[in-house]
Parts: C-alpha cells; structure tokens; sequence
C-alpha cells in the first residue's frame, strides 16, 4: 500500500517560516513526481509546487514563487516544502500527492494517483 504522510504544518506568524515533510512508504517501482497542493477555506485545490520524477525539476505557483522551495531527499524517500515569508493567504491545508505514471504537467491534481491527509497550516498574528 502507498502511503503519503504530511507533517510539519502549525500556527506561523506573518513573515515566518515553515517546513512541511512528505513521507513517502509502500512502493517500490521509481520514485514518484511529488506534488503539493492546498485548500483553503471556501476555495478550490490549487497547485503550489512539485517536483518531477523525470528529472528532478521543480515547478511553482505564480503565489508561491521566490517564496517556497521544494526539495527531494531520495535516501529518506521524503519531499520537502520550505516555506519562506509566509502571509495569511497562504492558510491552508496542504497536501502531498504522488505521481507514477503520467508525463508533464505535475501541478494539477487529477493526475495524482495517492494522496496524504493533509497538514494544516494556519498563518494569523
């Protein structure tokens, strides 16, 4: 079984910083492009970074570039997202998803075949 697990969201104020964890178990065919998504209250799942599996190459949401920093560590099977200057509109809960077989785009979430349970983040004084 493929299991994703989030951790490292909390409470963070203005301007802080955060570092969400994406441990990846259960599988054992080549790793997988790792995406993170949110959703925030009353809005949709969007996108917020991800990393291929192809080659390694990172991709960001307009919102979150310069901001936010993805990152793989292939020895831990563990995908990282720092998260840098933190606002308010960055409240969500976040949520890792593994890839294994389509090629491309990886911030969009009906390509994600697993997914984690997520990880709240919320950002407020």
């Amino acid at each position: 079984q493929v299991q994703l697990v989030e951790s490292g969201g909390g409470l963070v104020q203005p301007g802080g910083s955060l570092r969400l964890s994406c441990a990846a178990s259960g599988f054992t065919s080549r790793y997988p492009t790792i995406g993170w998504f949110r959703q925030a209250p009353g809005k949709e799942r969007e996108g917020v970074s991800c990393i291929s599996r192809n080659d390694g190459s990172t991709y960001y949401a307009d919102s979150v570039k310069g901001r936010f920093t993805i990152s793989r560590d292939n020895a831990k099977n563990t995908v990282y997202l720092q998260m840098n200057s933190l606002k308010a509109e960055d409240t969500a809960v976040y949520y890792c998803a593994a890839d294994f077989f389509s090629v491309g785009v990886c911030l969009s979430a009906h390509v994600m075949d697993y997914w984690g349970k997520g990880t709240l983040v919320t950002v407020s004084s």
